[in-house]
């Protein structure tokens, strides 16, 4: 996917900028309401409020403020650093844009509770908090959470089996803490998360979810569900086992008003922006699954473990494309295509995503 028009057209505006003294935004307190209209306010992400690891510094001073030993890591130093600078500053400028055009939306929810910080793992040794996304290579991050908190237990993230990467007990989240704390690790610690075209991933989660048959749990809990609500003259066995909903009965579910209001969307599926909260939360870094391996690398070397630790690269053949996801869309009709752009639209304005050219929106 290829880089949308706004990220293009604030080049210029951003390369005037002192890229290597970029300053970041934090939103100090999470717990109350500040409005977007207000400006957000700006500070140092390198004085009294950051608690650097001792003999080094920490990964929010390597971002805003890169060290002559960082710039010496890439070459032409300068030049690829500052490409770096621009464009990640872009992503956070788009995301703040995005929040404020669409505060009635973005912000329904005047506070957060620790509940809502259930997906922000903390690695308290490198000062990161990662926010993850399910089909946005989570498992593979998971994995390398693992390896970083993990103070020698773990040391090649692919020697953990995908299945240990998922127990809640492995990491540490956000949640657990008492709110001095979460406060606290907000304002010190580099906040990321990645993010991936909103309509392919919906496709991978389906295929991930609905059409392998070891998934049993999500064919009892969701597939009996959906097909119960949305096939007609359904067979017995099809009630029973929900193990072969159709992608048209799936997003007839996502779209339909009554599942919105009966509980929150599955992890899987549910937008990004109700995941990790970005309209609240302000991120330092935001990875993209189209630059998976760059982004992925870049925030390992901001922690200073990129010499040793590399995000795990290998080719998956399953993995959903552009292409597959134009099939999937094929026979999903234009009102329910436009329907359920409205439900994911803010995921896309704010990750800047073009409208995808395979739909016919009403």
């Amino acid at each position: 996917m290829k880089p949308g028009l706004l990220e293009v057209m604030r080049m210029n505006r951003i390369c005037r900028m002192v890229l290597a003294t970029c300053l970041g935004s934090f939103i100090l307190v999470i717990f109350y309401f500040q409005s977007m209209l207000h400006p957000v306010m700006r500070r140092s992400p390198f004085g009294v409020d950051i608690c650097c690891r001792k003999g080094s510094r920490s990964p929010l001073q390597e971002l805003y403020n890169p060290t002559q030993r960082s710039l010496e890591r890439v070459s032409p130093p300068w030049l690829e650093l500052s490409n770096t600078a621009v464009l990640h500053q872009m992503r956070r400028d788009q995301v703040t844009d995005t929040c404020r055009a669409n505060s009635a939306v973005s912000r329904k929810r005047r506070v957060l509770t620790p509940n809502d910080l259930k997906h922000l793992v903390v690695d308290e040794d490198h000062e990161l908090i990662y926010c993850y996304v399910p089909k946005v290579a989570c498992t593979n991050w998971k994995r390398l959470m693992m390896v970083l908190t993990g103070r020698g237990k773990y040391s090649d993230p692919m020697e953990i089996p995908a299945n240990e990467a998922h127990v809640s007990a492995n990491l540490k989240t956000l949640n657990q803490y008492s709110i001095p704390e979460i406060n606290h690790r907000l304002k010190s610690y580099m906040k990321f998360l990645f993010v991936r075209e909103p309509f392919e991933r919906l496709v991978s989660a389906y295929r991930n979810k609905f059409t392998q048959k070891y998934n049993t749990s999500f064919h009892k809990r969701y597939g009996t569900k959906i097909i119960r609500r949305q096939r007609k003259n359904a067979t017995q066995e099809a009630l029973r086992k929900g193990d072969d909903v159709k992608f048209e009965e799936f997003v007839a579910y996502l779209i339909d008003p009554h599942t919105q209001r009966e509980e929150p969307f599955n992890e899987h599926w549910q937008t990004v922006y109700s995941l990790c909260h970005p309209c609240h939360i302000h991120y330092d870094l935001v990875g993209k699954y189209e630059t998976l391996e760059e982004d992925s690398n870049y925030v390992l070397q901001l922690a200073g473990v990129g010499s040793y630790l590399k995000f795990p690269t290998y080719a998956k053949s399953t993995r959903t494309t552009d292409e597959m996801t134009t099939e999937f869309f094929q026979n999903i009709s234009s009102e329910h295509q436009t329907q359920l752009y409205e439900v994911y639209k803010l995921d896309f304005l704010m990750f800047n995503y073009s409208v995808p050219s395979y739909l016919k929106l009403e």
